[in-house]
């Protein structure tokens, strides 16, 4: 390959790459008010799923905190994350059966395996 087709490669490469750059902005322009305004939606028709799944970032992030300051070892962490993981999953199967909605004594059921876990983080 001569230098001259090396540049022309070179420079091809350059536009797509800027091509897909822009592309990527616009992409994210347009979808991000989407996915802003879908979650406000879903809170708003799901609100007792809305709080289970704040709880489960909320525990997340500490369990990721403690991991960082040396407070939990990595197994522990691990193992905690798989506990607030299976509530979560566990908030979706009754949602399914309810067609999209838990009732108040599931969500008070998960309250409490979350309220369990959160005081395991702490120890």
């Amino acid at each position: 390959m001569n230098l001259r087709s090396r540049l022309a490669s070179s420079a091809a490469s350059a536009r797509s790459s800027a091509c897909v750059r822009l592309l990527c902005a616009v992409t994210l322009g347009v979808l991000a008010p989407l996915a802003a305004a879908h979650a406000a939606s879903f809170e708003r028709a799901h609100p007792r799923r809305d709080q289970v799944n704040d709880r489960v970032q909320n525990l997340n992030q500490r369990i990721r905190s403690e991991r960082r300051a040396g407070e939990l070892s990595p197994a522990r962490a691990r193992r905690l994350h798989a506990q607030v993981h299976h509530t979560r999953m566990e908030q979706r199967a009754m949602a399914r059966r309810n067609g999209g909605y838990i009732t108040r004594a599931q969500q008070a059921r998960l309250n409490r395996q979350q309220n369990a876990i959160s005081r395991r983080i702490g120890r």
